[in-house]
């Protein structure tokens, strides 16, 4: 008897809760969204959960709300919730659902952008690089072996998110088809095959588009809300949305631009709060909802940078961090612009409404100097490798991101010009060991001059994938590694033996004590500790390019042409007592020393 009470209540107590849960509407009329049928305004601030330790979401919501957010963007990253193909992840850093809980657990609604594409300066644009190994698949397209792949993702994302809804008592208020499609082409159908794949993934809600103002026209789908890219003017914002759209609204500005980001060799951009202040001010006054791109940009961790390529005559990758000189800095600090749009929002707050305080700035501090004593010589831990007639690309090699060794055997006592033809995307060239020389994609070199020693020689070429095209036409072009042959004094090089450095993990890697002189890349290994953790930045100004992992997090890439000199370390992923810190450096070998600073050096260019 007792057992079926308890029954009883529980069953009344999960009819209560769920009745409460759905309790919230989310519509539309002609000038507003409606929120429980009172028009809201969407204040929306952008932030990736990727791009921010888990530990840490619920700080930076906290921080939103300080600024006065009342909703979260995010998009969803198909290459980070499917890494191979059927292998999905929702789990740690990747279980968008927990980031969607924490936020409505801080009083944030959200605005979901799944896409399935997403640009966000994220590598392939967010597609699995796998997609490139179906031969005859086209991505943003109406070829049918994407649209099964993309239904089978889709459909999945739709299982973790979709209970989540405001139609279904969440608090997912909106979610996006595609992304500036209009950008990219301008077929209605494949658009129209779009909505139909989000409303059988569950998303039964309201659905939008979004494009830059010049493309609006060609990315909208009827039936679905449009929104407009990057526009500060209310009269432009309502004249684009009031031509395509019968003279109604609502009016939302899916990406309101703060700031901007950065790519490797060209200055760190910055953005006067005051420039934006002002258009914040009228945008909000004139009653438009927008999504600020970015509220906190975070940091682009492990190989996950994507690249600009809108022609084929350059290519410029992204640098880790992501601070974007957003409102809310790299490590989750209100920065002045945080302070001034604050000031801006709460002019608009309803009446009887106040803001929260803005939580203190978190600690810094600087470790103790890094002595490196143990290292490992990449070419002593190399794997089994692929052999070939012809070198591989990283996808022929079922290899998604990092680096790839190309080792072949040459006949010795000549000299020319090696030519790695449509070389993807930094090489480094050895012959017997000995570093010959450098190439790099964004200097448009593909070729040097080579001088073999007497008898047969190796040649050796690292390989790095540096990120993939995540915006443009280039977009289907995104094969890595030697993606075509190798001439030497234009004579292709055949017999290649290739061996697979993802760098996904290092932990299995052994060491030996430093000592030796070597000229090939090397892998470092320290161990420091710590009485007391908070937040910090590893100065790399010392080193060539490589990338570090701390307590096995691998936070980034650096790279000594700048602007970025500087990798943030979290102090949720440092603790008290022993600490471990590897270092993958591949060229100055001979460096042994790190230290960290207080604050980030994101504005330091070095000449090639």
């Amino acid at each position: 008897m007792m057992n079926r009470f308890f029954l009883a209540v529980l069953c009344v107590l999960f009819t209560m809760s769920s009745s409460m849960a759905q309790k919230h509407t989310f519509t539309v009329n002609d000038t507003a969204f409606l929120l429980d049928g009172k028009p809201f305004q969407i204040i929306s601030g952008e932030m990736h959960y990727p791009r921010i330790p888990r530990e840490a979401w619920r700080q930076r919501m906290k921080m939103a709300k300080a600024m006065g957010i009342n909703t979260i963007g995010t998009y969803a990253f198909w290459n980070v919730h499917e890494p191979e193909r059927g292998k999905f992840d929702f789990s740690g850093n990747s279980d968008i659902a927990a980031f969607v809980k924490i936020a409505k657990e801080e009083g944030l609604w959200v605005v979901l952008r799944p896409s399935p594409y997403v640009c966000a300066e994220w590598e392939f644009g967010g597609y699995p690089y796998w997609l490139q190994n179906i031969k005859g698949l086209v991505v943003r397209s109406k070829e049918p072996q994407y649209l099964k792949e993309y239904e089978s993702y889709i459909d999945r994302l739709g299982k973790e998110l979709s209970p989540l809804l405001v139609t279904n008592g969440g608090n997912i208020l909106l979610v996006q088809v595609e992304n500036e499609y209009g950008a990219y082409s301008n077929d209605r159908e494949y658009l129209e095959i779009n909505r139909r794949l989000f409303v059988r993934a569950g998303f039964n809600c309201l659905l939008n588009t979004c494009d830059q103002s010049k493309d609006v026209e060609k990315g909208i789908l009827p039936g679905l809300l449009p929104a407009v890219n990057g526009t500060n003017s209310p009269d432009n914002v309502k004249s684009i949305i009031n031509k395509i759209n019968n003279n109604k609204g609502p009016y939302f500005v899916s990406e309101w631009y703060p700031a901007w980001f950065d790519w490797w060799g060209e200055q760190h951009h910055t953005v006067p709060s005051e420039k934006y202040a002002q258009q914040l001010d009228s945008i909000l006054s004139a009653g438009i909802s927008i999504n600020m791109y970015m509220f906190h940009g975070g940091t682009t961790r492990g190989f996950m940078n994507g690249a600009n390529c809108y022609d084929t005559s350059y290519y410029q990758p992204q640098i880790s961090s992501y601070d974007y000189d957003a409102p809310l800095d790299e490590a989750g600090n209100a920065t002045e612009k945080f302070m001034v749009f604050r000031g801006v929002i709460e002019r608009h707050l309803p009446k009887g409404q106040r803001l929260p305080e803005v939580p203190a700035t978190k600690r810094t501090i600087v470790l103790p100097r890094i002595a490196f004593k143990e290292q490992t010589s990449l070419a002593s831990f190399l794997p089994k490798p692929t052999e070939g007639l012809r070198p591989l690309t990283f996808e022929d090699l079922h290899q998604g991101y990092g680096y790839v060794l190309y080792r072949t055997r040459i006949k010795g006592g000549d000299s020319g010009v090696l030519r790695l033809k449509d070389l993807r995307d930094y090489a480094i060239v050895f012959i017997n060991g000995k570093r010959k020389g450098v190439l790099d994609r964004m200097q448009k070199q593909d070729s040097l001059w080579l001088s073999i020693p007497r008898g047969e020689a190796t040649l050796d070429v690292l390989v790095e994938n540096m990120g993939r095209i995540n915006f443009g036409p280039n977009l289907l072009k995104n094969k890595k590694g030697i993606t075509q042959e190798v001439l030497f004094n234009q004579k292709e090089v055949k017999g290649w033996k290739m061996f697979s450095l993802p760098f996904d993990r290092v932990d299995s890697v052994k060491f030996a004590k430093s000592g030796g002189v070597t000229e090939m890349p090397v892998l470092k290994k320290a161990v420091f500790q710590l009485e007391a953790v908070g937040d910090t930045y590893l100065d790399m100004r010392a080193w060539g390019k490589g990338c570090v992992w701390v307590n096995g997090h691998h936070l980034g890439r650096y790279w000594e042409i700048g602007p970025q000199q500087t990798l943030y370390v979290p102090v949720e992923w440092l603790k008290k007592g022993n600490n471990v810190i590897e270092v993958l450096e591949l060229l100055k070998p001979g460096q042994n020393e790190i230290r960290s600073v207080e604050k980030p050096i994101l504005s330091s260019l070095r000449s090639q």
